[in-house]
Parts: structure tokens; C-alpha cells; sequence
């Protein structure tokens, strides 16, 4: 079984920047329990909903760390636009694909920045760096986009595959027939460690209640 080789580059290694990682191998849908999966989405959806009279961006966002990294770029951090879209907008719960509905929930469960991508789709090892200057790259959906001074990136050897404020690229993304999908947990420069491994494992018992089956393997870079 193909394993994702992800690594950071000597810039990198001695900074207090902790990276998720979990890769899944699911069995085929056939047996996945879908109907448990769903009724635990409704339950959680159902708690985070709760939240909905009492929120206000400036308390829950303005000291967070996603928050004022992204305003750094000056750019809306996405996880507080989902979850505002989810409890103020009335905005559905996207029911494309149960893996991405995963990483979809863990984001509004924990409000931790996650990205997705399909292993048997990654060319060679992939390096996580931060670029000196814009380096264009096809994004998901077809649309151009660049990487960001400064910002965490990632690239294989076709190319860069993800970056934390620009999101993930075409080749890579999630398709209707993957089954061997990683994971990431993006983390600004001296978020906890642990926080990171916390939100590995809330992603891993949505896996496990979707797909009892599914074999993984996790690890913070």
C-alpha cells in the first residue's frame, strides 16, 4: 500500500509549527456504516447548532490564532465563514462525499484548519516550506491561484498541492472514487502540539463510526 511521504524543509524543522497528518485507507462503501455516520453527524450538528444565539465573532474569533493569521494576508479565515454560514445563514451541511463530510464536521467541531487530498494522486514525497514569492498553481475547481509569501505551503513533485491560505490544488483534491485520502491539520507558528493531536483524533472517530474497517496511520510533523 502506497504510504505519503511528507516532510518540511530545513527552514522549517526548527520552528514550533505542528502538522497534522492522518492517512486513511477505507474499505469499499459497501461497508460503510452510512447510517451510523449520519446519525452522528445530526447529533454533533445538532450540539454545534446550539452555539447559534450566544456567538459573537469578536469573542470567539478575534483572539483566535487561524483568525489573526489569516488577517495577517489580509484574507477571511474560511473555518469562521463556514460556521457562521452553518449557524447564522441557515447555510446546509454539504453532502458530497461521507470522507469529506469528515474533515467538514471536524472543522466545525474543533474550528481547526484541515485540508484534504487523495494519496494515490500525490507524485513522490511531498515537501512543506514557505515560499519567498508567489508561485502560481491550478486550485481546486480548475481556478488559478498562487502560493503566498511567506505562508505554509506544500509541493510533490508535480507541483504544489496545498497551501494553508490558498487551499488545495486540482490534481490532488478529493474525487467521487477515492478510498485513500490523508488528512492535514494546519497549524500557525507556535499553536500546541497537542491541540493538533486532539483534532487527529476527532477526525479518526468520525472515520471510525463511518468506516469501523478503515486502517490509518497518523503523525505531527
Amino acid at each position: 500500500m502506497k504510504l505519503i511521504d511528507m516532510q518540511k524543509d530545513a527552514a522549517l524543522k526548527g520552528l514550533q509549527l505542528p502538522f497534522g497528518v492522518l492517512e486513511v485507507w477505507y474499505p469499499d462503501s459497501s461497508d460503510w456504516d452510512t447510517a451510523g455516520f449520519e446519525a452522528l453527524k445530526r447529533r454533533e450538528l445538532d450540539e454545534i447548532m446550539l452555539l447559534a444565539p450566544e456567538y459573537d465573532r469578536k469573542r470567539d474569533f478575534s483572539e483566535d490564532p487561524y483568525f489573526r493569521y489569516f488577517r495577517k494576508f489580509k484574507k477571511t479565515y474560511p473555518v469562521m465563514a463556514q460556521l457562521e454560514s452553518f449557524l447564522l445563514k441557515g447555510r446546509p451541511f454539504p453532502e458530497w462525499s461521507p470522507i469529506n463530510q469528515v474533515a467538514f464536521l471536524t472543522e466545525l467541531k474543533t474550528r481547526v484548519l484541515l485540508g484534504t487530498h487523495d494519496v494515490e494522486r500525490v507524485q513522490g514525497p511531498v515537501t512543506l516550506y514557505r515560499p519567498a514569492a508567489e508561485e502560481s498553481f491550478t486550485g481546486m475547481g480548475g481556478r488559478e491561484s498562487h502560493s503566498y509569501k511567506g505562508d505554509l505551503t506544500g509541493r510533490d513533485d508535480g507541483g504544489i498541492i496545498l497551501s494553508m491560505i490558498a487551499g488545495p490544488d486540482e490534481r490532488t483534491c478529493l474525487q467521487e472514487d477515492t478510498l485513500h485520502p490523508v488528512y492535514l491539520v494546519f497549524a500557525p507558528e507556535d499553536y500546541p502540539a497537542a491541540r493538533v493531536e486532539s483534532c487527529l483524533e476527532q477526525i479518526a472517530a468520525y472515520v471510525r463510526a463511518l468506516a469501523p474497517g478503515a486502517r490509518m496511520e497518523r503523525l505531527v510533523l
